[in-house]
C-alpha cells in the first residue's frame, strides 16, 4: 500500500457539522487495490468511503470508487454529493465563491455530471442527476413478512395508495410504506427474519407521509442488508429510486416537482434530501438527487 494518503471528512445531506451522513474521502488512491480500498473503508467506518482516482478521460473531473465496509458499490449518493463538493471547493473556490462549478464523476455506474453551487448559508449544495431511471423489481415480500422481519404489526405498514415495493437505481431495495412516525421510530431488524425478507436486495427503505417538517413530503430510515453497516441517515440512491414509488402511487402531473426528504432523525443525524422529478407523458423523464455538504476534517494515512 502506498502510503501517506490524505484524506477528508464531509458531513453530507446537511449544513452543519455533526450531523448528516458522514462520509471520508481519500485522494489520489490510484496505486490502491481493491483489498486495500476496502481495508481502508473498514478502518473508517463509515457508511462509505469514496477514494479519487485519475480519470480515465482527462476532460472529467476524477474517477470515484465507492466501497462500504462490506464491499464496492456501483453508486450512491451522499458520496457523489460530499465527493464534487469536496472537489469544487478545493480545486475552483475562488469561482465557486461566485458561480457554480461542474464536476464531472467517472464511477462504475457510468459519468455523472454535478453541479455545485455556494449556499447563501455558506454550506456547498450540489446536485446530479441519476444516471438511469428507477426500475421497479419483481414483487415485493407480504406486509406480514416485512411486519416481523422489522419488528412491527402487519397494520403499520401502508398508507393511502402506497404498498411495499421493490425499487432500484443502482442500489436495490425494498420500499415500505409506513402508516406513521411513531411506527418508523418503533422499527427495529429483526435479524433472521430481516435477512430472509430482504432476499436480494441491499437493504429495507422505510417512509412515512407523517413529516417533523410541513415543508417534507417524507420522512424516512433505511436499514441495510449486506453492505456492512446496520442503518443509514441519508440515502441519495434510495431517494432517486424513491421517484419510481412517488409515480407509481402518486400519480403526478406532467412537469417538474420537488419532494423534499427527512432521513437520520432517529439516529440522532438529521438529513435533508432533495429530489427532482421531471414527468413526461406520464413518465420520469429525469431524475437529480440533490444535497449540501460541508467539510469536517482532513489528514493523512500514515505510512
Amino acid at each position: 500500500m502506498r502510503l501517506p494518503l490524505r484524506f477528508h471528512t464531509l458531513d453530507v445531506f446537511t449544513n452543519r457539522k455533526f450531523a448528516g451522513n458522514p462520509l471520508a474521502v481519500v485522494e489520489d488512491a490510484d496505486g490502491l487495490t481493491d483489498a486495500e480500498m476496502l481495508a481502508i473503508a473498514r478502518e473508517f467506518n463509515l457508511s462509505e468511503t469514496v477514494f479519487l482516482q485519475s480519470p480515465r478521460d482527462p476532460v472529467n473531473s476524477a474517477r470515484a470508487r465507492i466501497f462500504t465496509p462490506g464491499g464496492e458499490l456501483p453508486f450512491a449518493g451522499h458520496p457523489t454529493i460530499g465527493a464534487a463538493v469536496l472537489l469544487a471547493e478545493t480545486r475552483a473556490g475562488e469561482v465557486l465563491s461566485r458561480h457554480g462549478v461542474v464536476i464531472v464523476l467517472e464511477e462504475p455506474i457510468g459519468v455523472l455530471r454535478c453541479e455545485v453551487i455556494r449556499a447563501r448559508a455558506g454550506a456547498s449544495f450540489a446536485q446530479f442527476a441519476a444516471p438511469a431511471p428507477p426500475e421497479k423489481l419483481g414483487p415485493a415480500p407480504t406486509s406480514d413478512v416485512l411486519a416481523r422481519a422489522l419488528s412491527l404489526e402487519p397494520q403499520d405498514i401502508g398508507f393511502g395508495a402506497h404498498s411495499p415495493t421493490l425499487y432500484s437505481a443502482g442500489l436495490p431495495l425494498t420500499f415500505v410504506p409506513l402508516r406513521s412516525r411513531e411506527a418508523l421510530d418503533r422499527a427495529c431488524k429483526a435479524p433472521t427474519s430481516f435477512t430472509a425478507a430482504m432476499g436480494a436486495t441491499r437493504g429495507a427503505y422505510l417512509y412515512t407521509h407523517e413529516t417533523l417538517d410541513e415543508n417534507r413530503a417524507i420522512q424516512a430510515r433505511m436499514f441495510a442488508h449486506g453492505l456492512g453497516f446496520d442503518e443509514d441517515p441519508g440515502t441519495g440512491s434510495a431517494a432517486a429510486a424513491f421517484a419510481g414509488v412517488a409515480l407509481e402511487f402518486e400519480r403526478p402531473e406532467d412537469g417538474e416537482h420537488e419532494i423534499f426528504i427527512e432521513q437520520g432523525h432517529k439516529m440522532g443525524r438529521p438529513s435533508r434530501i432533495t429530489l427532482r422529478m421531471d414527468v413526461e407523458g406520464g413518465r420520469l423523464a429525469c431524475v437529480h438527487i440533490g444535497g449540501q455538504a460541508v467539510r469536517v476534517s482532513e489528514g493523512v494515512l500514515k505510512p
